[in-house]
């Protein structure tokens, strides 16, 4: 499914809080970046890992599921194998009144859980990353106005 990049930003202007659904607590993990980079944005994460469930992640307690969670939730933001996401969806839909946005990172697509979403008025992206995306339609003055500046100088 082609995304405009107006679809993208209004997404990610009006989400606040994202459940982030096999979010790592290991720094070296994309996950954990991608969390963080949020985090530093602006947004309240809402950790999922049931490995870790009890300890906290910037501030906030780990759940161990979905299930687990009773506040408002803008975007379900997952980083699990595509198995696993018809059952996260299922939560989702079931627990989380109120949720817009499906978000299923780099390499993760499910096809019938996708349209059960979006079918159901959700706002669904599979395979792209929310830190990608809001560094490229925001972007990042680390990275986007320092290697403009560096890039034009050369030419």
């Amino acid at each position: 499914m082609n995304l405009s990049d107006e679809f993208l930003k209004n997404i990610l202007t009006s989400t606040k809080t994202i459940a982030m659904v096999g979010l790592s607590m290991n720094e070296t993990r994309p996950s954990y970046f991608v969390g963080r980079y949020l985090h530093r944005r602006g947004y309240k994460i809402i950790p999922i890992n049931a490995g870790h469930g009890g300890k906290y992640f910037f501030g906030q307690l780990v759940k161990s599921s979905i299930n687990e969670i009773d506040e408002p939730v803008d975007m379900v933001d997952i980083f699990r194998k595509p198995e696993a996401v018809p059952q996260i969806i299922d939560d989702s839909l079931t627990k989380l009144k109120g949720l817009k946005t499906i978000w299923m990172q780099i390499g993760i697509k499910h096809e019938t859980s996708a349209k059960k979403a979006r079918q159901l008025g959700l706002n669904v992206i599979e395979d792209r990353c929310p830190k990608i995306e809001h560094q490229r339609l925001f972007g990042d003055l680390r990275k986007a106005g320092f290697a403009t500046n560096i890039i034009s100088s050369r030419l």
